[in-house]
C-alpha cells in the first residue's frame, strides 16, 4: 500500500488544475493522480472545443459566473507564458428566431455583471466582422475578448509542470473500490492510503461519490456532441466564433462555428442523449444495465417535460442527420451548403449531472464534501476555461 496526502482521481483539466493549486498551497505534500486511461485527454478535456468562454451565459449568482472570467484570463496567460497555441478571434452571438433579442439583452446584462466585455452591433457591423453570418433581427452581440486554444497541448504542459514539482500521474489505474472510513482506494494495480481524496472523475464522478457515501441524489446523464468540419473547398469566410442565442433553460449552446488554432473550422456540437458514459460511436461504451438506467431517466424526462426537455430531444434528435444538422448551421451562416460539412472524428460526451430528487438537469458546477473527500460532481462547460480559478474553490473545500 502506498500512502499519499492528496489522492486525485482523474487527470483531466480539473484534476490537473486542482493538483497544481494544492501543490502551491502545500509544497511539501505528496500528491498523486490516478488515471484509468493510458494517457491524457481520452475524454472530455481532450475532446474540448478549445474555446475560452468569457462569462456571457451564466446567471451572476452562479459558481460558473464567479470563476469563468478570471479563469479565462488565467488560462490565456498560461498559454502565452508557455508559448502554447492561442488565437484571440472574438465571438458573435446571433438571434435565429423572432423574439431572441430579449434573450440577447439577458446575455448582455449577465456579461456586464460577470465582467465580460460585450457590445450590441447592428447588421452593418456584423457584416464587417463576420460577412457570412446573418442575424434574423439585424442585431447581435459581439464578444471581442474570446480566444481559442489547443486543449491537449494545455493538458500535456500542465502534466509536465506537475511532474517537475514532484506530483505523480499514474496511468492505467482504474479505481475498483473505496473504503472511505479507512481512507483507502483499491485499483487493479494496488492499494492507496490517502489523507484526502479529490474526485475529479468526470463521467464517473457520481459513482465514486456514492462509494464515499455522498452524492446519493445525483446521477450522470451523458449527452453526445457530434461535429463536422468545414470543407477547405468552401468559399465561406469564418473569422471568429459564431454562436446562436441559446435557450437558457438548457446547459447547451447549440450548433456553432468554431475556428481552431490551426485555421480549420469545426461546426457543432449536437447534444444527443447517449446510452453510455463512453458511448462515442455505435455500440461502443454501452452496458446493458447502465444503458437501461439512462434510458429510464431520459424517458421520464421526456414524459414529464421539465425544462422543456421534450422539445430539446426533438430539436437535437434531428441533428443526428446531416441534412437537419446543416439546417441548424444555416440559421447562422445562410450560404452554407450541406456539401460544405465533412465527416469528423471529433466527438465528445458531456458528463451532465441529473438531480434525481428535483428531476432536473443540474445547470451549475457542484461540489460535495465528506470527512476526508471532496467531489466535483458537475464539471461541465466552462470547466476547461474556469479550471485555474475553480481549482481554488476546490482547494478551499478541501480545507487547505
Amino acid at each position: 500500500m502506498e500512502t499519499v496526502d492528496f489522492l486525485i482521481v482523474g487527470s483531466g483539466i480539473v484534476g490537473l488544475s486542482v493538483a497544481r493549486e494544492l501543490k502551491r498551497r502545500r509544497p511539501e505534500s505528496r500528491i498523486v493522480l490516478l488515471e484509468k486511461e493510458a494517457g491524457l485527454g481520452a475524454h472530455a478535456s481532450g475532446r474540448n472545443s478549445g474555446v475560452l468562454h468569457s462569462g456571457v451565459y451564466y446567471a451572476s449568482d452562479s459558481v460558473k459566473a464567479r470563476v469563468c472570467a478570471d479563469g479565462a484570463r488565467e488560462m490565456a496567460a498560461y498559454c502565452q507564458e508557455r508559448s502554447l497555441p492561442i488565437r484571440k478571434i472574438g465571438k458573435v452571438i446571433l438571434p435565429v428566431q423572432e423574439g431572441d433579442d430579449a434573450q440577447l439583452e439577458t446575455l448582455r446584462q449577465r456579461a456586464s455583471e460577470n465582467g465580460a466585455t460585450v457590445r450590441w452591433i447592428d447588421a452593418g457591423e456584423l457584416a464587417r466582422i463576420e460577412p457570412a453570418a446573418k442575424s434574423i433581427t439585424g442585431s447581435a452581440l459581439h464578444v471581442p475578448d474570446v480566444s481559442v486554444i489547443e486543449p491537449k497541448a494545455v493538458l500535456e504542459r500542465l502534466a509536465q509542470d506537475l511532474n517537475a514539482e514532484g506530483v505523480e500521474i499514474r496511468f492505467g489505474e482504474e479505481v475498483g473500490g473505496v473504503n472511505h472510513e479507512l481512507r483507502t482506494v483499491r485499483t487493479q494495480r494496488g492499494e492507496w492510503s490517502f489523507g484526502h481524496l479529490i474526485n475529479a472523475a468526470g463521467l464517473h464522478a457520481d459513482r465514486l461519490a456514492r462509494a464515499c457515501g455522498l452524492g446519493q441524489r445525483y446521477t450522470i446523464l451523458p449527452f453526445k456532441g457530434l461535429y463536422y468540419k468545414l470543407s477547405p473547398a468552401s468559399k465561406l469566410a469564418i473569422n471568429g466564433l459564431i454562436y446562436p442565442v441559446p435557450d437558457l433553460r438548457y446547459p447547451f449552446l447549440g450548433v456553432h462555428f468554431t475556428p481552431k488554432v490551426d485555421g480549420g473550422v469545426y461546426v457543432g456540437p449536437t447534444a444527443l442523449p447517449a446510452l453510455g458514459r463512453e458511448n462515442y460511436r455505435g455500440w461502443e461504451g454501452m452496458k446493458l444495465g447502465e444503458s437501461g438506467r439512462i434510458f429510464w431517466h431520459l424517458a421520464g424526462q421526456y414524459w414529464k417535460n421539465p425544462q422543456g426537455f421534450r422539445g430539446l430531444v426533438h430539436l437535437e434528435g434531428r441533428k443526428a442527420f446531416r441534412g437537419y444538422f446543416a439546417q441548424a448551421a444555416r440559421q447562422l451562416v445562410p450560404a452554407l451548403e450541406t456539401a460544405d460539412l465533412l465527416a469528423s472524428e471529433k466527438v465528445g460526451i458531456r458528463a451532465q449531472l441529473f438531480d434525481l430528487q428535483s428531476e432536473r438537469l443540474v445547470m451549475d458546477f457542484l461540489l460535495e464534501k465528506g470527512p476526508h473527500s471532496t467531489h466535483v460532481l458537475n464539471a461541465i462547460s466552462p470547466a476547461f476555461t474556469s479550471a485555474f480559478s475553480f481549482s481554488r474553490m476546490v482547494a478551499d473545500h478541501v480545507g487547505v
